[in-house]
């Protein structure tokens, strides 16, 4: 056990003003042990929200101490910070630091998280517009009296809502957070002050309940974190990532039953449910067999489907289904693999609104038509739920790395197989595991190809400026455009190696050679229609409509088997 604080905290209030001036001269600090940045836009306008209707939004926990000099990452902020015997570090509330000093600086509009403005006529906080509106201001103006003032002098027809800008910016500049101050040289006590803060008071999550009413009586520590073990195994072998806790359980009861919603706390006690089809399985048994079934399903993904990682799933219901059906199927033939790829992306497409219930009314939905035995019928079940007629084909005018449209879209980049721009080598689903550590979007593994200042306020929210980039060496992180912009006399690729390297994004060298000379908005409308061409490629390719979704021939009673003949994939793809 660690030993208590040194000295009691010390309780005093913070004004955003001064908290985000220090945050940007460097002062405020992340220890090694905070999470990544979780919050979403949703999260960021909430706060700002809140602070204008003067919410409590939390106090701080801020750790006095020594800080060397070194730059700062702070969501999109890249911030010079000098040595200071005087840092402050942040135990508790990260998230809001990080929003508050991203959200009012300029060069954090560069993250869709924190680019928000203030609506004056609807008086609520947004994302902000693509194009410039005169009664919707950038937090980063409102933040600043002379820059409103600059704004209104731009703007004279919203001159009316000027008091109401002004009592804006001198509300978030004002509004005081309570904060505590630590003066501790031991960090593994800072450390367990985060621990409980951060576990103390929270709702159990049905996964929770689960592992906590299955856990031994004799070992409860051991059975307890089962679900927990099964995701950490799957992506130590396979790379995919952790899947979360509830997605966990979905699939190892979608295995023995397919309502994956059903009553859990008699799942293994007594006689088992009549339902449950595998009722000679102790807890044990149900957790060992559920993993091996979901590591097949996952393999699907990967090899066959091509979703190398679980933050690349458009939704996660499909894997729950898959985990049924490869729980009940190890032995599928190449046909039936086929068939199933079509039905993943064409589920993909239609989403979870062709269902009752959405997400959980498609899985409960698609889970049934799973039947043991039945190899042949539950593909067919699947493939006749899905209505074509609800397919959605995505968008590339909005691109947000946590949205499903966006994922199956890097879903078709990732197809390509990208490759380093540097070393010309293919990006492995290792380097896109490491790029993106253990956040919950592929935010991590994009790149924006050009730097937004540079990109016209119309196109920034445009698939063009980016790519599917999960680099971890240093040298490549950041905007691409400082490599394509390089003269081939200081670039390590030359001649096909490179022309192959741009292929791989999606960049012709034309295209690239427009960035060479400054010529931006040509670059993007040339890419975003070659993006639309290689996206509409990738869905006919995957989802196969039109083509006749019959069983395997071994499995059809034919009169003349000499007449049927079974397309292989090359062969079906020349009538595409």
């Amino acid at each position: 056990m660690s030993s208590g604080l040194d000295t009691q905290p010390i309780a005093t209030t913070l004004d955003v003003e001064q908290l985000t001036k220090w945050a940007w001269e460097g002062r405020i600090r992340i220890p090694h042990f905070q999470r990544p940045l979780r919050w979403r836009r949703d999260d960021v306008i909430k706060l700002f929200d809140s602070i204008v209707r003067g919410y409590p939004v939390g106090s701080l926990l801020l750790w006095r101490r020594p800080a060397p000099a070194e730059e700062l990452q702070l969501g999109a902020l890249r911030l010079p910070a000098p040595q200071m015997q005087s840092a402050l570090w942040v135990v508790d509330g990260q998230q809001r630091i990080i929003s508050l000093a991203n959200a009012l600086h300029q060069d954090g509009q560069a993250d869709d998280r924190f680019r928000i403005s203030y609506d004056l006529r609807k008086k609520m906080f947004v994302a902000t517009p693509p194009a410039a509106e005169a009664t919707t201001i950038p937090l980063p103006v409102i933040f600043d009296l002379r820059d409103v003032l600059r704004w209104f002098a731009n703007n004279p027809e919203a001159i009316d809502y000027v008091d109401a800008a002004n009592e804006i910016t001198r509300t978030i500049r004002q509004f005081k957070i309570p904060a505590y101050e630590i003066t501790q040289e031991n960090p593994e006590v800072l450390q367990d002050i985060f621990d409980r803060i951060n576990n103390f008071g929270k709702s159990l999550t049905r996964a929770e309940i689960f592992s906590a009413l299955n856990a031994d009586n004799e070992d409860a520590r051991e059975a307890t974190p089962a679900l927990d073990r099964i995701a950490q195994n799957i992506n130590d072998q396979l790379g995919f990532g952790l899947i979360d806790n509830d997605t966990v359980l979905q699939s190892v009861l979608g295995r023995r039953a397919p309502d994956i919603h059903r009553e859990i706390r008699n799942e293994f006690g007594g006689t088992a449910p009549a339902y449950i089809e595998f009722p000679d399985e102790d807890r044990d048994m149900a957790f060992a067999q559920g993993e091996i079934a979901i590591r097949d399903a996952v393999r699907f993904l990967q090899e066959v489907a091509g979703v190398p990682h679980f933050t690349l799933l458009p939704y996660k219901y499909p894997l729950v289904v898959l985990s049924r059906f490869f729980g009940h199927f190890q032995d599928t033939d190449e046909r039936s693999r086929q068939l199933l790829r079509r039905w993943f992306w064409r589920a993909a497409l239609v989403g979870p609104g062709a269902f009752g219930g959405g997400t959980s009314g498609a899985g409960r939905t698609l889970s049934r038509a799973v039947q043991p035995g039945d190899l042949e019928g539950s593909i067919q079940r699947l493939l006749q739920l899905l209505p074509t007629a609800a397919a959605r084909f995505p968008g590339l005018r909005r691109f947000r790395s946590n949205d499903a449209s966006t994922k199956l879209v890097l879903c078709s980049w990732w197809s390509l197989e990208p490759r380093s721009l540097t070393t010309g080598e293919p990006f492995s689903v290792a380097d896109f595991t490491a790029s993106i550590g253990d956040a919950r979007t592929p935010l991590d593994a994009v790149r924006n190809v050009i730097s937004p200042y540079y990109v016209p306020n119309e196109l920034r929210s445009w698939a063009a400026n980016r790519t599917l980039y999960p680099a971890t060496n240093v040298s490549e992180l950041g905007y691409l455009e400082g490599i394509l912009a390089r003269p081939a006399d200081r670039r390590q690729l030359t001649g096909a190696d490179w022309k192959q390297a741009l292929e791989s994004h999606s960049i012709s060298l034309p295209m690239a050679a427009s960035i060479e000379r400054g010529a931006m908005r040509e670059f993007l409308e040339a890419r975003q229609q070659v993006l639309e061409r290689q996206l509409d490629t990738f869905i006919k390719q995957r989802c196969e409509w039109g083509f006749e979704d019959t069983p395997p021939l071994d499995s059809l009673v034919l009169d003349d088997e000499d007449e049927a003949e079974e397309l292989s994939d090359d062969e079906s793809s020349r009538f595409h």
